[in-house]
């Protein structure tokens, strides 16, 4: 409680001091941290860039900065470079799963010795995806895992890092890159990321055709897949499904029968 409270103090002080009514974009750097928390006469966290992260994935920022964006849209904090951010306004912020959805059972191919030993949850999910396909069940293109974790620079951005990078290739030959987004426990898929994401293909992979996905633990048994497209009024969500791993003798003849019958 006392971090949180901290951190509400310095992010409110960072934004109040560079923000102008109707903007749309405030910048602020990793020195303005230190700044500020000596301004107020705070201890500094240990690691600043908690503070940014902690308001990026776990916390809301204070509603003094809420109230101030434009009238439909929220504030996230975007990297700018090097020690360098902004509080931008959009219209998608947190990514949160529809409550609604159907839910498509598949039978679970996860190796037990895996997750057995698997350490926390978003490697748990990720194994799941890997071992279960769903990549390319969800997406209908031929996948494979390049790379875990790969962090890299993109320019007017600085230092990104996106959990698994998959490359594809669908039946006309096309390929494809998808990087893949994946939160476990209480932390929230952010936009964020997914900028960060069409930057980072667009630098490093600018002949793939770019479908970044985002992947969330909706409860203990249902898998929710996101995928997101970038248009004129920014980045959207194209398409989310939601997937159950069960044993193979819990799918049903209705089961097969019921996704027979669907469009799409």
């Amino acid at each position: 409680m006392a971090d949180k409270n901290r951190y509400i103090r310095i992010i409110e002080e960072i934004f109040s001091s560079s923000y102008k009514k109707g903007a749309r974009e405030v910048v602020f750097s990793r020195d303005d941290i230190v700044k500020y928390a000596h301004e107020l006469g705070i201890s500094l966290p240990k690691n600043l860039g908690d503070l940014v992260y902690s308001f990026r994935y776990r916390a809301a920022l204070p509603e003094s900065i809420r109230k101030k964006a434009p009238k439909g849209e929220e504030w996230i904090i975007l990297p700018m470079g090097i020690a360098k951010y902004a509080f931008v306004a959009t219209g998608l912020s947190n990514i949160l799963p529809s409550p609604n959805l159907s839910v498509t059972k598949i039978p679970n191919a996860t190796p037990g010795i895996i997750a057995k030993y698997a350490l926390n949850d978003e490697q748990a999910l990720l194994a799941q995806l890997r071992y279960n396909r769903l990549i390319d069940i969800f997406t209908g293109i031929t996948c494979y895992s390049l790379q875990n974790h790969l962090r890299t620079t993109v320019p007017n951005m600085g230092q990104v890092e996106t959990d698994e990078l998959y490359v594809g290739i669908d039946r006309k030959g096309v390929h494809y890159v998808f990087p893949v987004q994946a939160k476990g426990g209480k932390d929230k898929l952010n936009i964020v990321q997914i900028l960060q994401d069409f930057a980072l293909c667009e630098t490093k992979f600018p002949d793939l055709v770019c479908r970044p996905i985002a992947a969330q633990f909706m409860d203990a048994a249902v898998i929710v897949l996101f995928e997101f497209e970038q248009g004129e009024n920014g980045i959207s969500i194209a398409s989310e499904k939601h997937y159950r791993l069960v044993p193979p003798e819990e799918m049903t003849r209705a089961d097969l029968e019921s996704y027979r019958q669907r469009v799409g």
